[in-house]
């Protein structure tokens, strides 16, 4: 690791000031993807603000239709989550199967979306379901949110506090994982609820999370799983790497989004 900094701040106003008081500073979430990346040298902020320590962002709340986590609220307080599993049970399995036990009891759903990995999954519920996600600064409905491969629209001095999830009468989230990483090679939530009918697919485009449009209208007219048995994702603007090709993830929305919309139902 390089040199830096570190800010232990007690308040999210504190959190902000430390960041705009930094020449190149950055946020420590759960640490699963800033930790390694400072041990690989692969980054040199001048300054951590460590948001471990700021009660304000943590816990879980249901409310009028919606549920609202905040954002240093851990994968494994997710997906334990009484409140979770009885009104949204599929965003609680969703975070049960993130990864292994160490990173479920230490990432945080905050870091995950402000992260923004093209593999991660709760990218997918937060376009799927409608989500909005709040900020020191502004709320950002998830449609604007998730802007490119790790790529967000946040500022460099904005703090994501809390995301809240309308509550879904249908939703449910598949994925086929890499063996080791437990990452999605392709993961397909589907929804219908406030939003509508949505089909959101993590691991697969290049551009990171994206929607699927053919399958939202062919669910909207019938939701079951042979709406979408015909519905065909080019593979034009999807990965390939060493795990699968650009051609097999496209094969692999397809038969998720099956199995999402079978479990759904």
């Amino acid at each position: 690791m390089y040199e830096f900094e570190h800010h232990k701040p007690a308040t999210v106003a504190d959190a902000v000031s430390a960041m705009k008081g930094a020449d190149d500073g950055k946020l420590l979430a759960g640490g699963q993807t800033m930790i390694p990346t400072l041990k690989q040298r692969l980054a040199s902020p001048s300054d951590l603000v460590d948001l471990g320590g700021i009660a304000e962002l943590k816990g879980i709340t249901v409310s009028g239709g919606t549920i609202t986590i905040g954002a240093m609220t851990t994968h494994a307080a997710v997906a334990d989550s009484a409140d979770i599993k009885a009104t949204l049970p599929a965003l609680a399995e969703l975070a049960d199967h993130i990864g292994d036990a160490q990173v479920r009891n230490r990432g945080t759903i905050g870091g995950s979306v402000a992260n923004n990995d093209p593999a991660a999954d709760y990218p997918a519920a937060c376009l799927a379901l409608g989500a909005t996600i709040h900020t020191s600064q502004r709320d950002i409905s998830a449609d604007d949110f998730f802007t490119g491969m790790f790529e967000t629209a946040l500022e460099e001095d904005e703090i994501i506090t809390k995301v809240s999830f309308p509550v879904a009468k249908k939703a449910a989230y598949m994925k086929f994982p890499n063996p080791a990483s437990r990452y999605a090679l392709v993961g397909v939530f589907i929804a219908d609820g406030p939003a509508g009918t949505r089909v959101a697919v993590t691991g697969a485009g290049q551009d990171g999370v994206f929607r699927v449009p053919e399958m939202e209208s062919a669910l909207s007219a019938n939701f079951s799983a042979d709406a979408v048995s015909g519905v065909k994702v080019s593979a034009d603007d999807l990965n390939a790497d060493i795990h699968a090709s650009a051609d097999y993830r496209a094969h692999l929305i397809t038969v998720m989004a099956k199995r999402a919309v079978a479990k759904a139902g």
